[in-house]
């Protein structure tokens, strides 16, 4: 049950949009308080519409048509508080709509925060037309930074680093951003072993900043190497920058994994003092920093304070207190929040209880989870990709092929484009191969194929289950054929031994 662990452990994140969605409480309402009344505002009318269908386009129309200004340095603002809610859609509206209007002046600023919304709405493509329909003059750093900023999105390594190339002859890169996108890139890509060259390469042009450090200690994390983190933070002092949260975050979690608890304890006291409404997503990673050193009490603490510090919690602070609680193995306690989260949430994400799911699978407690599964779906929740592939799992371990199946299918069948999961598909065999589940195996290719994924290890796993049923499958390799898959030399030995055995009852599933 590795994978339903992995899954508890990734849950335990920390958002970043905490402090967006505390922001979006004061203005959403569409209007600003002013003096004893309520003052309309274009910017209220614009974070209100929150619908994605609803226009924005119109709404600026509207107040104009009501012979009310509008102007640029507002609109600007206004996209900035859309992207700080998640709310593309709106804010590329009104880029947009800016660059019809003949009285704005845009800068390359402007053009980079359109190019970077179009990445995000229309996808890749879509972001590469932009950048190469703008004009010579608007295709500055400002541009180049926010198409790199797309590739290191996409895990480009290759277009991000031949952009670099264009932005260095152009002297483009005179500030720390473009080269702390490309060390991001390089350590979610596993390519650390780049890292110190882009590093040289910065100092030559500019100075590093916090996020350049704070990723230099990211790398550190993954080597686990406690000593290069106190050099690094030595050397931020030494250059007169203050370390953030984020800063003292990543230092903890390097002195966790290596044992230094005493150290972990002085950053943590640090990271605490930097938690603010300000810094809202720092709280959430003071809750999974002190669940790896299983302090309940100062776990409880901050969550107290959290709950004393703002109106209401968002879905994000609830998953990561649910996940801690499971994790230190308080599950009553983590029922109780769920409980409160459920009756005071809208949102109906499904990853929330999916904690729930988890930890009562891990425990073997299969029927507790069908029965709160069966309560999920009750109250409107729609089961996601997760929600399924947890409830596979669990039936995997109770050998319920049947509703293992049945699971599998609706995961699949829940996403867009399914990302394989290989050990899953394995698994499933695996048991199918143990039981002769000729029928299953079956099934369990057509799932597949629908899915777009069959491989030659799949057609060897369906011999394999003839092979232990003692039967002969029908018209193997015109089937393997049909479906492009290969022949192996496994495939060649299978069909040979299975061509002696008794022909299946069971006829191929189209």
């Amino acid at each position: 049950m590795r994978q339903v662990r992995a899954f508890l452990t990734t849950a335990r994140y920390f958002s970043t949009v905490a402090a967006a969605t505390e922001k979006a409480a004061k203005v959403s309402k569409g209007a600003e308080k002013s003096g004893g009344g309520t003052r309309d505002t274009l910017g209220g009318r614009l974070v209100s519409l929150v619908y994605p269908k609803r226009s924005a386009v119109v709404a600026i129309r509207k107040w104009k048509e009501e012979g009310r200004p509008v102007r640029k340095y507002e609109l600007n603002r206004i996209v900035r508080e859309l992207r700080k809610l998640k709310r593309y859609k709106h804010a590329l509206e009104i880029c947009e709509w800016m660059t019809l209007q003949h009285d704005i002046k845009l800068l390359p600023g402007d053009y980079a925060v359109h190019l970077d919304l179009i990445a995000k709405i229309r996808g890749l493509a879509s972001a590469e037309k932009f950048f190469e329909d703008l004009p010579d003059q608007m295709r500055d750093r400002h541009t180049c930074t926010a198409l790199l900023h797309t590739y290191v999105q996409y895990k480009m390594s290759a277009k991000a680093e031949a952009l670099m190339e264009k932005m260095s002859e152009c002297g483009f890169l005179k500030s720390p951003l473009p080269y702390n996108h490309m060390i991001s890139l390089y350590i979610s890509n596993g390519q650390v072993e780049k890292v110190p060259e882009k590093i040289q390469e910065l100092k030559k042009n500019t100075l590093p900043d916090v996020v350049t450090y704070n990723l230099m200690l990211a790398v550190c994390a993954t080597k686990n190497d406690t000593e290069t983190a106190d050099d690094i933070l030595s050397t931020m002092k030494k250059a007169k920058l203050d370390p953030d949260w984020v800063t003292y975050s990543t230092l903890t979690n390097i002195y966790i994994k290596g044992k230094q608890f005493k150290k972990a304890a002085s950053t943590l006291k640090d990271m605490e003092k930097m938690a603010s409404r300000r810094n809202r997503a720092a709280y959430s990673s003071l809750l999974s920093l002190y669940t790896n050193i299983q302090d309940k009490d100062e776990v409880q603490r901050i969550w107290k304070k959290m709950k004393s510090s703002f109106h209401k919690m968002n879905d994000a602070e609830y998953t990561c207190m649910i996940a801690s609680l499971v994790k230190l193995e308080d599950l009553g306690e983590a029922e109780n929040l769920y409980n409160e989260w459920e009756s005071v949430s809208t949102t109906g994400d499904a990853r929330i209880p999916n904690l729930l799911l988890a930890a009562y699978i891990n425990r073997d407690q299969m029927e507790v989870a069908e029965s709160f599964y069966q309560r999920i779906v009750q109250k409107g929740i729609s089961p996601c990709y997760t929600t399924w592939e947890l409830l596979t799992w669990g039936y995997l371990k109770k050998k319920q092929m049947e509703k293992v199946l049945a699971c599998f299918k609706q995961a699949i069948g829940s996403v867009k484009k399914w990302d394989p999961n290989g050990r899953l598909v394995k698994e499933v065999f695996k048991k199918i191969e143990e039981e002769g589940d000729i029928e299953g195996a079956e099934k369990l290719l057509v799932i597949l194929r629908n899915a777009g994924h069959l491989t030659t290890e799949v057609y060897n796993s369906i011999l394999r289950t003839y092979a232990k049923a003692g039967k002969m499958p029908l018209i193997v390799e015109e089937r393997m054929n049909k479906d492009n898959v290969p022949l192996n030399e496994e495939t060649h030995t299978l069909i040979k031994i299975t061509s002696k055995m008794c022909v299946s009852e069971i006829s191929s599933i189209e």
